[in-house]
């Protein structure tokens, strides 16, 4: 697609003022030949896509503090927006979009999602090794060892445009995929920065339509489609 070039500026001005490109991490455990790590979990060896150690890293320091808001009940921050894209020329290029909020669906619980994470890696901030999440369900379409009915659509297109797949089965990426996350802050500005402070709901929205007129996205929901 040919980008917009107003919304190519918003974007890096966003993208900058947040420092995403160095601060974003390598996405998966893989060597210099970019053939990513796996392993195998739960009593059916279960094959799964290894995270990298970086992103874990990441995604357990910025959820610590969403989970001292939530302790202190100080509720600064809505929750964690992430995205993953490659980088190019000091730029970051975005390829998926989104968030996983503070609260879950009961009456202000703590989200099940970042519950625990620093030992349960099945939801992991919606990047979990189970089904019905990020890594689960790619793994799914990457990977031999999976039920039929767990490789989605969705998934399949992720698949498609991240990996190669070579004679021996391992998957490759295609070129780096980087990582970033932050706890958002309800008081900062979003990517429309005259619109002052920006919830993290809105704000996922707002990336997602802008981004997709830059690139094509992998999100499904929010894009632009002009």
């Amino acid at each position: 697609m040919v980008p917009n070039t107003q919304a190519l500026n918003i974007w890096n001005q966003f993208t900058k003022r947040f420092d995403i490109a160095d601060h974003s991490v390598p996405l998966f455990e893989s060597d210099a030949d970019r053939r990513v790590a796996t392993k195998t979990i739960g009593r059916e060896k279960r094959p799964i896509l290894v995270r990298s150690t970086m992103m874990e890293q990441l995604v357990i320091s910025q959820v610590a503090l969403l989970i001292e808001d939530y302790t202190t009940k100080i509720n600064r921050f809505d929750g964690l927006i992430y995205m993953i894209g490659h980088k190019r020329n000091n730029a970051f290029l975005p390829l998926y979009i989104g968030k996983t909020e503070t609260f879950g669906k009961g009456e202000r619980n703590l989200s099940i999602n970042i519950a625990n994470i620093n030992t349960d890696k099945s939801k992991f901030a919606r990047w979990g090794d189970n089904y019905a999440y990020h890594i689960g369900d790619l793994s799914a379409c990457v990977l031999h060892g999976h039920k039929s009915d767990k490789v989605t659509l969705k998934y399949q297109s992720w698949a498609r445009r991240l990996f190669e797949i070579d004679a021996t089965g391992q998957p490759r990426l295609k070129e780096t995929v980087y990582f970033w996350a932050k706890a958002w802050d309800n008081q900062d500005a979003g990517i429309w920065e005259e619109l002052g402070p920006t919830g993290l709901a809105f704000l996922e929205y707002m990336l997602i339509g802008v981004a997709s007129m830059t690139t094509t996205l992998l999100n499904r929901e929010g894009i632009s489609r002009g």
